[in-house]
């Protein structure tokens, strides 16, 4: 059973003024350097789902997965991305990771995937301070098609389809911080490089 896994960078980051976060200096080091590192020590392969001009990635090991069509339908459309490069790879699931989160656990996918054994559920993702975070995933390429049946129907919400499966969630600790702080803002941002020291 492998396990692919994914970076959705494909948001249209207006709160930091359409500059790409994928890009973000964090201690001198992009925030998508980071999240290769950190998700890349968890799993057999990374892949960056990305509708960005490709040649922002040359030079990047990771094989980008752009959504599918022009439709930008969220989150769930780089899942879509994600799974359908899986199945042509061999994977048998995904993990997602947000590429503006530069903290997130380094036991993320063995938590995701021990979550969904003990609960029994296809499906699981994370919350912290008794807040979802759903992109932080781990899903079975088995619902790959179901997933692109959803989106053809206008389905848009993470936690609306995988409820329809069933969802085990995982509860992290904030503290001393949370570690699903993302960076959506220029203040978030220096938030981050603070916690970062």
């Amino acid at each position: 059973m492998s396990t692919l896994g994914i970076i959705l960078a494909g948001g249209m980051a207006r709160r930091m003024g359409g500059r790409d976060k994928a890009f973000l200096p964090l201690k001198g080091r992009p925030l998508l350097d980071r999240a290769i590192a950190r998700l890349g020590a968890q799993v057999d392969a990374v892949a960056i789902n990305s509708n960005a001009d490709p040649a922002l990635f040359e030079g990047y090991a990771p094989a980008l997965v752009p959504d599918l069509d022009d439709s930008r339908a969220g989150p769930l459309a780089g899942v879509l991305a994600g799974m359908t490069h899986a199945e042509s790879v061999g994977a048998s699931h995904i993990v997602t990771v947000a590429v503006d989160t530069p903290f997130f656990p380094l036991d993320l996918v063995v938590r995701l995937r021990d979550a969904t054994r003990t609960e029994e559920k296809p499906l699981a993702c994370v919350a912290s301070n008794n807040r979802p975070h759903p992109v932080f995933g781990y899903w079975p390429v088995s619902l790959r098609a179901d997933l692109a049946e959803a989106l053809a129907g206008g389905e848009r919400k993470v936690d609306r389809w995988t409820a329809r499966h069933g969802c085990a969630v995982v509860a992290w600790y904030a503290h001393p911080y949370d570690p699903f702080f993302n960076v959506n803002t220029p203040e978030d941002l220096a938030e981050a490089e603070r916690l970062a020291s």
